[in-house]
């Protein structure tokens, strides 16, 4: 049933933006039937894609190249419906001076082939930048910290489709080369049933650090099995937070790592829902890192004193521009290092894989290099 719901409203918000470009961009063109016409089968072609899209997110037995065309249109419409509002606007604006009706059309024509060239160029962009991950170096100053330490922090993997076995052993082999005292993965690993996503996790057991791998679940491995996938991620020898915290470091000289469920646990519930109590437990005495999937978490807790540093990811940075602007509706912290109150900082990893298509506009993956210090 939630699946149903979920692929109706996916279908009707893409439905919309569909209609308003044909409506508001392509018939309003100034460019001659024919291409006109060209253009129109191409959307509905990519519609097309957007309705076959969540059966091949969820059901991953087409081959890659197929499943990369069909995860392309999500990407692809609401770049283009994005354009279409400033392609309106642009034109109204346009409308309304005192210029000539030739020159008027003069704009339109050039507003017209601009807008255009933008969705062309946009959307290549967005592929490519998909393609590439970059390393996010940050310093942190920590209160009390006898020593300095290296996190290296991946987030939003979402294994599944495009995000396959390839994906995570080149992966592995950029952390391994930075040397981490530990690697932590704060959430949303798993983005497919366990069976499928089974050979790309087999990958991250070639993961090494000084004192260990730590993982939290994100809200999407509620959706594919929460426990299964928490047993078969510990049988890597990957460790992860339940609720619970451990020990990192030289004896008195380290620091506590918590790991807390996800919020959606709330709604999950069960024996998977936050607790900020147990998991502090005991760790009074030494600074403390919290990995917590979504930033939103923050407001849930009371206080954050005895907390130095929590490490999130869960908004993608937003992914493609510009949605980070509604997700900053939801979450009170986007992308990077921020001063939460005078006891925490924040960190939120814009997510080291994507989620639906493979693109990424204003918001790089990434993985994170934070380098503790007193």
């Amino acid at each position: 049933m939630n699946f149903i719901i979920f692929f109706s409203f996916f279908i009707i918000v893409f439905a919309f933006q569909t209609l308003i470009i044909k409506k508001r961009l392509i018939n309003k063109l100034d460019f001659n039937y024919k291409t006109k016409k060209y253009l129109s089968l191409t959307l509905y072609i990519t519609f097309f894609g957007v309705i076959l899209y969540p059966m091949a997110r969820y059901f991953p037995v087409v081959p890659n190249w197929l499943y990369f065309l069909l995860s392309l249109p999500i990407g692809v419409i609401f770049l283009t419906f994005i354009i279409t509002l400033l392609h309106e606007i642009i034109s109204f604006g346009i409308s309304k001076t005192k210029y000539t009706k030739n020159r008027r059309e003069f704009f339109k024509k050039g507003l017209d082939i601009g807008a255009i060239s933008l969705v062309l160029a946009t959307n290549a962009k967005a592929i490519d930048n998909a393609r590439n991950i970059e390393l996010e170096l940050v310093d942190v100053k920590i209160n009390n910290l006898a020593l300095p330490y290296t996190i290296i922090q991946i987030s939003d993997i979402h294994i599944g489709g495009l995000i396959n076995k390839e994906f995570i052993k080149e992966l592995v082999e950029k952390i391994n080369i930075l040397n981490g005292d530990i690697v932590v993965i704060t959430g949303d690993l798993v983005d497919t049933k366990l069976e499928f996503a089974a050979p790309a996790l087999n990958e991250l057991k070639n993961i090494k650090s000084k004192y260990g791998t730590y993982f939290i679940v994100g809200n999407h491995e509620y959706f594919h099995g929460v426990k299964p996938i928490i047993d078969y991620v510990n049988s890597l020898g990957i460790k992860t937070l339940e609720n619970e915290n451990v020990y990192i470091g030289e004896k008195d000289k380290g620091f506590y790592l918590c790991g807390v469920y996800d919020r959606f646990g709330f709604r999950y519930g069960g024996a998977y829902e936050p607790d900020i109590n147990k998991a502090l437990e005991k760790t009074t005495d030494f600074p403390t890192v919290l990995l917590a999937h979504q930033p939103k978490y923050i407001k849930e807790l009371e206080t954050t004193k005895g907390i130095d540093l929590i490490l999130c990811g869960h908004t993608h940075g937003g992914q493609i521009f510009p949605f980070n602007f509604l997700v900053k509706l939801e979450q009170p912290y986007v992308k990077g290092l921020h001063t939460h109150n005078e006891f925490t900082l924040v960190y939120v990893n814009k997510g080291t894989g994507f989620w639906g298509p493979p693109m990424r506009l204003g918001a790089s993956s990434e993985i994170t290099v934070l380098k503790l210090s007193s």
